[in-house]
């Protein structure tokens, strides 16, 4: 069942533009903590741990296409819209993002049975991190927003190089292009 007007696959064009509110200044070179996150893979993801470079694309949420959005205004929250195409988008570039380095990741404070259930309907070939319990985001203090009491993590990709923090991209906007956008970042700063 779709609901009429609303498919998570394709936002309006008319979506708010986020701005950069300096939330995510302090990432730039910070060392991760040492967190087994849970993962669509099967395998608890520590960040810190991995050798060479790894993109790391927060989003609010994954939206289905039976369900109405979390809150009615959700299109109208800067940034909130756009987390199934920007998941697509990375898909589709996975070879290209491996071929230039970079292994990817999707993480969100969303709880790991529903990313399981978005990573096979999207046919994901990475996997989706869950930092359900914030572990990550408190740690790192990540840009964050509320809505419907639930914490949301803003969108914003990290390059982590061998645990620390290579590049932030912030605020990310149009992310169905965001992927495209990292790519040329990759190609042009080889490690």
């Amino acid at each position: 069942m779709s609901l009429p007007g609303y498919d998570p696959n394709r936002p309006p064009e008319d979506l708010p533009r986020p701005v950069d509110d300096g939330a995510a200044n302090h990432l730039l070179g910070r060392r991760l903590p040492s967190l087994a996150l849970p993962s669509t893979s099967g395998e608890p993801v520590d960040l810190c741990a991995r050798a060479g470079r790894t993109v790391v694309y927060a989003y609010p949420r994954t939206g289905r296409p039976d369900e109405p959005p979390l809150v009615d205004d959700w299109d109208d929250i800067p940034g909130a819209r756009g987390c199934t195409p920007e998941s697509c988008a990375f898909r589709d570039h996975h070879a290209e993002l491996r071929a230039a380095g970079a292994a990817v990741v999707g993480l969100s404070t969303q709880d790991l049975e529903y990313q399981r259930e978005a990573a096979t309907r999207l046919r994901l070939p990475y996997p989706l991190l869950s930092d359900a319990d914030l572990a990550l985001t408190r740690a790192l203090d990540l840009p964050t927003f509320e809505a419907a009491g639930q914490v949301l993590l803003r969108r914003l990709t990290l390059l982590v190089r061998d645990g620390a923090v290579e590049h932030v991209w912030y605020p990310v906007f149009p992310p169905d292009s965001h992927p495209q956008e990292v790519l040329s970042w990759l190609q042009s700063h080889p490690r």
